[in-house]
């Protein structure tokens, strides 16, 4: 073995490019692609999945609005506080053992949950035990995104790299749509047991398939594309481009999260629905989120133009989710039979809006930070994200006392345009 081979051997995930590496490449970016989708459908399953149960989780845990907007809150905290250390490490250590750890220890924390942290006739845990687990799980979590994007970007070249990524956050819809169509009724059926076991093993299922196939690409293919592959400024945490999308994308997450987390309270509480079509509507949501975010990634590769695409993505949003207030509003004061079934047909259109741009933005801020860097940049952008998933949960509560649900839109609405200025113009 030659000493330059030998040097490559030493780093981590870097393995010297055998004879037909090139072509192997070709096929092997999809596996990695795979595996990618694999593990943020799974964490998805968890982070938006488990929010779709907040129906029977009020009343199996025995929490009133407050105290769920707090356990759900904390879910999304854990991640906040997790993503940009897991993406600093990713850059340091590698996507291959970042993703491992951090999938093996969700599926084993999910697996405790469910042996401890269960409610039965019995026992009902605490709400700050069960606050405290969600929170580990999002800390565990946290690991998936950085790694799986930084993943993409080392096997996909510019010009496929929005594609891919959005491909990947197809997964994010995804993962939440299977869990809303399974989750809550493994809830209603077998209770929270099934629930995180459920979870648990999906997870368990992805981590084997990442220790099988995802490594990094041949060394040579690196130094094929380092121009493309190089940061375009100064390191992402002293970049202010990076740090003004990071900000937007958190900021637009805000009505995405009302929608995962109350709308099934939402369509409960005030549209009168069953479980079938709240079930139907946020899978709806996923589903149309997933298409989305496919296309988009394809029409902004071959435009050019995803600074544009945000831009409008946020204005969209702002105007989905002031029709939604209105309707809300117009329903409360002059109950009408012809409003009710339009209720969740644009709670799903403004859910969709606020839920397709993600693969654009994320590819947009790995561009920026160049790929050497795009785990610490899309931990950065993903900290803020769930920053969201900690405030809104929390927030929401406050606002229904206050306005009702007609103010709770109305502040998504709020949200996306504020997004709309944060977002860079195009250059």
């Amino acid at each position: 073995m030659s000493a330059a081979a030998t040097d490559l051997n030493c780093k981590p995930g870097i393995t010297a490019a055998p004879a037909g590496a090139p072509a192997r490449r070709a096929n092997h970016r999809w596996k990695v692609l795979g595996i990618a989708v694999a593990a943020n459908a799974c964490f998805s399953a968890t982070f938006s999945g488990i929010p779709t149960t907040a129906v029977f989780m009020r009343s199996g845990y025995h929490l009133g609005n407050g105290e769920l907007g707090l356990v759900l809150g904390f879910l999304g905290l854990g991640v906040a506080l997790s993503e940009l250390p897991w993406g600093l490490l990713t850059d340091r250590w590698g996507d291959r053992r970042v993703l491992l750890t951090g999938l093996g220890a969700t599926a084993a924390w999910l697996l405790l949950m469910t042996l401890l942290v269960v409610p039965t006739s019995a026992y009902v845990p605490g709400v700050m035990l069960l606050a405290a687990s969600l929170l580990v799980t999002g800390l565990l979590g946290g690991s998936v995104n950085g790694s799986s994007g930084r993943a993409i970007m080392a096997w996909f070249r510019e010009g496929e790299r929005g594609f891919a990524m959005s491909i990947r956050q197809t997964a994010v819809p995804l993962g939440g749509g299977l869990g809303a169509l399974t989750l809550p009724s493994l809830a209603s059926a077998y209770g929270f047991a099934a629930v995180f076991g459920f979870l648990a093993a999906a997870s368990a299922v992805s981590t084997f398939f990442a220790w099988r196939w995802l490594h990094q690409p041949p060394a040579h293919e690196d130094a094929d594309h380092a121009v493309t592959a190089a940061p375009a400024g100064p390191a992402p945490l002293r970049n202010l481009d990076v740090w003004r999308i990071a900000m937007a994308i958190g900021v637009l997450c805000f009505p995405q999260v009302a929608v995962l987390t109350f709308a099934s309270v939402f369509l409960h509480d005030f549209g009168g629905m069953g479980t079938t079509v709240i079930s139907a509507s946020l899978a709806a949501v996923q589903v149309g989120a997933m298409v989305m975010r496919v296309w988009s990634g394809r029409f902004t590769d071959r435009r050019g133009n995803r600074r544009s695409f945000l831009r409008l993505c946020s204005l969209l949003s702002v105007a989905a989710f002031t029709v939604l207030a209105a309707l809300v509003l117009a329903s409360a004061i002059m109950p009408a039979p012809m409003l009710s079934p339009a209720i969740p047909v644009v709670l799903v259109v403004a859910g969709v809006c606020v839920s397709s741009w993600h693969g654009v933005a994320y590819t947009e801020l790995a561009t920026l930070a160049g790929a050497s860097h795009a785990g610490t940049a899309l931990g950065l952008a993903n900290s803020f994200v769930f920053v969201a998933f900690f405030l809104v949960p929390i927030a929401i509560p406050g606002l229904l006392v206050l306005w009702s649900w007609t103010g709770v839109w109305l502040a998504a609405s709020i949200c996306a345009l504020i997004a709309w200025p944060i977002f860079l113009r195009p250059a």
